[in-house]
């Protein structure tokens, strides 16, 4: 026959330890930064060895007490992870090969950039990607980096990180770190170069909104 003593101490030990789990599940931190890349999968990415930032458009629902603030912190991020890649940061007037633009919006939707930004390509073969996280984009705002191919003047990589922009420190660590793994992914394999290429052949190219 079982000690009653015994028998008591292992249901409280489940019982704890029920509750630890449940606990660690409730609280446990989630992740809910959405990303996503897109690039041209017709590109040899190996040929890029320079960058120049350009800055970016905010199209946000707050006023900014620093107008650098956000654009400081995406140049951050974007430097950092290009260099670790191997390429190098130039001045904008000394050719680089890409050119780093961004589009920030605390909006609930993906909008497009204020007038005199410059244009944010949305047709095309580009327009797959962007119209799925434009359509999924329905609680937390975005930012959208491109790099640009200088000499073409066409755009060649692109991430979408649906992420509310604020200008609040506490929000950049995560920012940054999204920002790093999206670039886990420049320059694109061979497997998601071909990925892409089934992608493009499977979605047509949209024509340009008139």
């Amino acid at each position: 026959m079982r000690n009653p003593q015994s028998c008591w101490n292992h249901v409280t030990l489940l019982r704890i330890a029920v509750t630890l789990f449940v606990s660690l599940l409730f609280f446990a931190p989630r992740s809910t930064a959405k990303t996503a890349v897109d690039f041209d999968p017709n590109l040899d990415f190996s040929k890029y060895k320079t960058f120049a930032y350009a800055g970016g458009s905010n199209t946000l629902e707050f006023r900014e007490l620093n107008p650098n603030y956000i654009s400081d912190r995406v140049h951050s991020g974007v430097t950092k992870a290009l260099v670790q890649r191997g390429l190098r940061e130039v001045p904008l007037d000394q050719q680089p090969d890409l050119v780093v633009r961004y589009w920030a919006n605390s909006q609930s939707k993906i909008v497009g950039p204020a007038a005199g930004a410059g244009d944010i390509m949305t047709d095309g073969y580009w327009a797959y990607t962007y119209d799925l996280m434009r359509a999924e984009n329905s609680l937390d705002a975005s930012l959208v980096i491109d790099l640009t191919d200088a000499k073409r003047k066409a755009l060649a990589w692109r991430i979408y990180l649906e992420q509310k922009i604020v200008d609040d420190d506490s929000i950049w660590p995560k920012v940054l770190n999204e920002i790093s793994k999206g670039f886990e992914h420049y320059p694109p394999s061979k497997k998601e170069i071909a990925e892409k290429q089934k992608e493009r052949a499977e979605h047509p190219p949209k024509p340009p909104s008139q």
